[in-house]
């Protein structure tokens, strides 16, 4: 013992001091992780369990045999999850990709262009997130309905456009970015048109994406405004059809697990591939305030 400290006390390597705050911190932080994804690992299992193993114990995590029957239900039966998702798609990006541009829009104008008020009207502006958007259900009904747009998608679609959240985040990216760029885009002759689809918008792509996927999490999983502005099954989008599919369903454990799972597949997607925008584009985004 005494030699091998010898020999690396002369071979100049310094013992690695152990942080015992962090790695306890760490140990806390896997510990509640697993215990936040065990159950959507029940989930998935029940999805391909047969329907006398749903309540065995101990739990059998990996199915034997693997039962298909309750996923093919879910796709082809009466409550049958492709209009479900032809609408929420729908939905989702027609609103997702206008609420990124128009939000856009408004943050270049409220971050580059310099008019008199400009900071209070912002102000104003963020104090609009304090309204409950329950509150507004009662006169977007009747303004829907005296549009004739009342159960359509549209009564969906045109609210999802306008986006304080959206705004107030791209704006900080765009604060964020030297003001030089912008005054010698000018001294050479360009616009606000042209610095904000050719200069600004490229260096927002980070935080445009990051805004992408959250927005089009927020219209996919969105229960409320379409339990409040849909009527007729063949518009329903994910979280009604899989309401619709539980109440018919109810003692069929397998099959709502199976349905649970195809709602909440395109969301676990959409996170593994853009996992990385969303770090980039937050981070960005709070670089200036």
């Amino acid at each position: 013992m005494e030699q091998t400290e010898v020999t690396h006390a002369s071979a100049g390597i310094k013992p690695i001091p152990i942080n015992f705050k962090m790695l306890s911190l760490t140990v806390v932080l896997f510990a509640t992780g697993i215990a936040m994804i065990i159950p959507f690992l029940w989930m998935i299992t029940t999805s391909f369990s047969s329907p006398q193993d749903v309540f065995r114990f101990p739990i059998k995590w990996i199915p034997s045999p693997i039962v298909l029957d309750h996923h093919i239900k879910v796709w082809t039966g009466n409550d049958s999850f492709v209009i479900y998702y032809l609408n929420s798609l729908k939905i989702a990006l027609i609103s997702s990709l206008g609420a990124v541009l128009l939000a856009a829009i408004t943050a270049y104008g409220f971050s580059n262009i310099q008019f008199k008020g400009r900071d209070v009207l912002f102000v104003f502006y963020l104090s609009m997130m304090l309204i409950p958007p329950q509150i507004l259900f009662v006169p977007q009904f009747l303004m829907f309905d005296w549009m004739g747009i009342y159960n359509t998608h549209w009564a969906l679609i045109l609210p999802n456009l306008f986006t304080i959240y959206g705004v107030f985040m791209i704006r900080q990216f765009f604060l964020s970015v030297p003001v030089d760029i912008s005054e010698s885009a000018m001294i050479d002759g360009a616009g606000h048109f042209t610095i904000f689809f050719r200069m600004m918008l490229p260096l927002a792509k980070p935080v445009l994406a990051t805004f992408t996927i959250i927005d089009f999490s927020w219209h996919w999983n969105d229960y409320e405004r379409a339990l409040v502005f849909l009527i007729d099954k063949d518009l329903f989008t994910i979280p009604l059809g899989l309401q619709s599919f539980i109440d018919v369903n109810y003692i069929d454990y397998n099959s709502m697990m199976a349905a649970s799972f195809a709602a909440v597949l395109p969301m676990l997607v959409i996170f593994m591939f853009g996992q990385r925008f969303i770090i980039e584009g937050v981070s960005s985004s709070a670089v200036k305030g």
